[in-house]
């Protein structure tokens, strides 16, 4: 990706912000795209809104150590405006990219943008905190819609949300992780089966 000098907000920012946390996560957090401190740090989520996620995680005692975070563009977008069609376009093979890499077991989307990638047509306002089943490069995966950080730092009735839909988050990793359990269990049970019957 730094080689890549078609990406088209390249130019005007200072670094490249890809991600930061564990390849090994089962939770990933995509977001917008990165604002001023983030094209400084070259990290994700370190200003303000940063601040707001690390206490939403610490409020389901998540280390952020332990999930991946990145956004739909990599590179600042000018007065930090919204994105535009062809940028993320643009970006949108990279993160695929890691998508496939990091392989979670559930992806929680940050505002509209990162929504919008799994589940078109949609208002947030609608379907925030409800996850939904979606295939992504030929997997099931659940992405669990949020609002944005830096929404909820502007809107209180947002902020009180966000803190709600939060706590879902454990329980719906746990039963992901329950599902895919009972999962290997059923395959293992039929593996044995089909020995038995070649005995």
């Amino acid at each position: 990706m730094l080689a890549d000098t078609t990406l088209p907000l390249k130019k005007g920012a200072t670094n490249l912000v890809f991600g930061d946390g564990s390849s090994d996560a089962d939770i990933l957090f995509i977001g917008e795209g990165p604002g001023y401190w983030e094209d400084v740090k070259a990290v994700p989520f370190v200003g303000n809104a940063g601040a707001f996620l690390n206490q939403l995680l610490a409020s389901v005692n998540i280390k952020r150590e332990d999930v991946f975070i990145t956004n739909v563009v990599h590179h600042r977008p000018p007065e930090n405006r919204d994105p535009e069609p062809e940028e993320l376009s643009a970006y949108g093979k990279y993160l695929d990219k890691i998508i496939e890499i990091i392989n979670p077991k559930v992806i929680v989307t940050l505002g509209r943008f990162s929504m919008a990638k799994f589940i078109p047509n949609v208002m947030i306002s609608g379907i925030h905190g409800k996850e939904r089943e979606v295939e992504i490069n030929g997997r099931r995966v659940l992405v669990f819609p949020m609002y944005h950080p830096a929404a909820a730092l502007r809107n209180g009735s947002v902020r009180t949300q966000s803190m709600i839909d939060f706590k879902k988050l454990p329980v719906i990793l746990d039963e992901v992780r329950k599902s895919e359990a009972d999962e290997r269990q059923e395959s293992e049970a039929d593996k044995k089966v089909e020995q038995m019957n070649l005995i």
